[in-house]
């Protein structure tokens, strides 16, 4: 997951073309009708690469998109950060050019956007001191069809985002309609509750993070609903997302934890695919 300003991108490429600009009637623009991947590139190696071409081809498939080339791809990855001594690219795949209306015609060429980033300024201080998050009052809708993947609406994230302006507060967290605490704006929600590791589930709505998927594939997690007053009982909240790696919470409202083991256990495991300098580092 991603959300972190970054600067004007290095290069763009349309289509495998170098150009900045696409069709205003790009079903991407008018409806939101795509999907996005925003990836960590270390020169040219991308660690968690296998975990996004996945979640775009599940995407995909959702979307009723044909996926792109997975080895096309990884070209013009390399093309957009060559030079760079690590770099966020993001990928953007829209349905394409069509007419107005939200039926889509047959035989529209998907328009694909891959962009090169400066990646954002590492603040060293979250892994040193955690992060301090905030309840956001916008909610997450459920939506099983487009839960876990990265579709191009990001509308919820954006309002939530925009709640808060205090540049003490680090992130905000979203709930479900029903209470449920199901990750933040920007990232995937991990708790150590009674011992063990638990994180929500995004069958309904939440983005299936790739590191979050790593840390599924590595280390026994619970997966189960976890309420807001649940988590303010956890012994130790930490957050995922693939650009930042882990990063610990240590404050919510008046709930203070400590850097916790397991968010330092989990940070030494994924260090060399982590971005930052990892959690006590």
């Amino acid at each position: 997951m991603s959300g972190s300003q970054s600067a004007a991108p290095v290069r763009i490429l349309v289509d495998g073309c170098d150009e900045t600009r696409v069709s205003a009637l790009d079903r991407g623009l008018a409806y939101g009708d795509g999907l996005f991947e925003t990836i960590h590139f270390d020169a040219d190696r991308a660690p968690l690469w296998q975990r996004h071409m996945a979640r775009l081809a599940e995407g995909c498939r959702r979307l009723r998109l044909e996926a792109p080339d997975a080895a096309n791809l990884a070209s013009e990855c390399a093309r957009v950060s060559a030079g760079m001594a690590r770099a966020v690219v993001r990928i953007t795949l829209t349905r394409g050019v069509g007419a107005r209306g939200y039926a889509a015609a047959s035989g529209i060429t998907a328009t694909r956007i891959v962009a090169a980033f400066a990646p954002p300024a590492s603040r060293a201080d979250w892994y040193a001191r955690g992060m301090r998050v905030r309840l956001c009052a916008t909610r997450l809708a459920a939506q099983p069809l487009l839960a876990g993947i990265k579709h191009l609406n990001r509308l919820e994230q954006v309002l939530a985002r925009a709640e808060w302006e205090d540049p003490a507060i680090d992130e905000g967290l979203m709930c479900d309609h029903d209470g449920h605490v199901i990750g933040a704006t920007a990232a995937n929600l991990f708790a150590v509750i009674g011992g063990r590791l638990v994180t929500p589930p995004v069958d309904r709505c939440g983005v299936a993070g790739v590191m979050r998927e790593e840390l599924l594939a590595r280390t026994p997690v619970v997966v189960r609903n976890i309420d807001r007053e649940e988590l303010h009982e956890a012994e130790e909240v930490f957050l995922t997302n693939a650009l930042r790696g882990i990063v610990p919470v240590t404050q919510l409202d008046d709930r203070r934890w400590p850097i916790g083991v397991r968010a330092r256990q989990l940070a030494a495991l994924v260090r060399d695919m982590s971005p930052g300098p990892g959690v006590g580092a």
